[in-house]
């Protein structure tokens, strides 16, 4: 494997923190106006230009368009949105409405893209849902179209539907599904960009294993294995984790959240560091079966 060099463009700001409290992790809670725009300013002045919001995200997207507007980027920032998942996705008016309203909360003229926010909503695509979005983009509201999916299966139909150009996943230094069923090399042949999302688990996968809750007991192994690994690689969990993602998804946009102006800071030097291959390769190795349990936060 080849180690790519990686430049802030493929670094995306995930915005549900600024919206709502997130996080088994997240000790500070939502942060307030002030600080959440001192996040995104700090994001957009070291070259973060993309951010990725919903409309389930709490007042994330109100929170950023005012934002946007207050610091006199909102025609140049790229924004991914999800709409409501309760509309009705082959109502044409509705789907209208909802992406319009995304547009009047985030003070812009067009969405970078737009993504279903649930894998489940592929079932009625070829019923009308594929060719409604698509009008969208003729249209020009919407650049992009993709979905959210949460299994590697989802991902490949995702990725072989022609309208639909970019589709987010979730993947993790523990969590290589989406890797081991080709989705890399089936985006990467297609033309169309992946969006890693989860790369830290939800802050589990930093967290103290003597620090979790009692629900939690479950990952202490897993974490534990984890501290090893990174004591004698001599690279922090932190470090490892995104560079990681990094090495193995080099042509993907890596998506990560942050509360504070200290976090924007700290995952952007984290990002310039490299993970060599002979680390990716034990972390495969140490990594390769790992209880769905830990990996999917709906079952914790």
């Amino acid at each position: 494997m080849t180690i790519l060099s990686s430049t802030l463009s493929r670094l995306v700001l995930g915005t549900v923190q600024l919206g709502m409290d997130y996080g088994v992790a997240n000790v500070t809670g939502k942060p307030d106006f002030a600080d959440a725009a001192k996040v995104v300013q700090s994001a957009w002045m070291d070259g973060i230009h993309e951010f990725d919001t919903a409309q389930g995200y709490g007042d994330s997207e109100k929170s950023l368009g005012h934002i946007f507007k207050s610091l006199g980027i909102n025609f140049d920032v790229k924004v991914i949105s999800k709409i409501d998942t309760a509309i009705d996705h082959l109502d044409e008016n509705a789907l209208h409405n909802s992406i319009m309203c995304s547009l009047n909360n985030l003070k812009c003229t067009s969405l970078y893209g737009l993504m279903l926010h649930r894998e489940s909503l592929l079932g009625i695509w070829d019923k009308g849902l594929g060719k409604l979005l698509d009008t969208f983009v003729k249209q020009g509201i919407i650049k992009h179209v993709g979905v959210s999916v949460y299994s590697p299966d989802k991902a490949i139909q995702a990725l072989n539907l022609k309208e639909i150009s970019m589709v987010q996943i979730p993947a993790n230094i523990i969590d290589h599904r989406f890797k081991n069923a080709g989705v890399i090399e089936l985006a990467d042949e297609l033309g169309k960009t992946l969006y890693v999302r989860s790369i830290f688990l939800q802050g589990l996968l930093l967290m103290d294993s003597d620090k979790l809750p009692v629900s939690m007991e479950f990952a202490k192994p897993v974490l534990k294995e984890f501290c090893k690994l990174s004591e004698e690689v001599k690279l922090t969990r932190h470090e490892l984790a995104m560079g990681y993602v990094k090495s193995v998804y080099p042509n993907a946009k890596i998506l990560f959240g942050a509360e504070t102006v200290e976090q924007v800071k700290n995952n952007i030097e984290v990002w310039k560091k490299e993970c060599s291959e002979s680390v990716v390769n034990l972390i495969h190795d140490r990594f390769s079966k790992v209880d769905e349990q830990i990996l999917n936060p709906s079952l914790w």
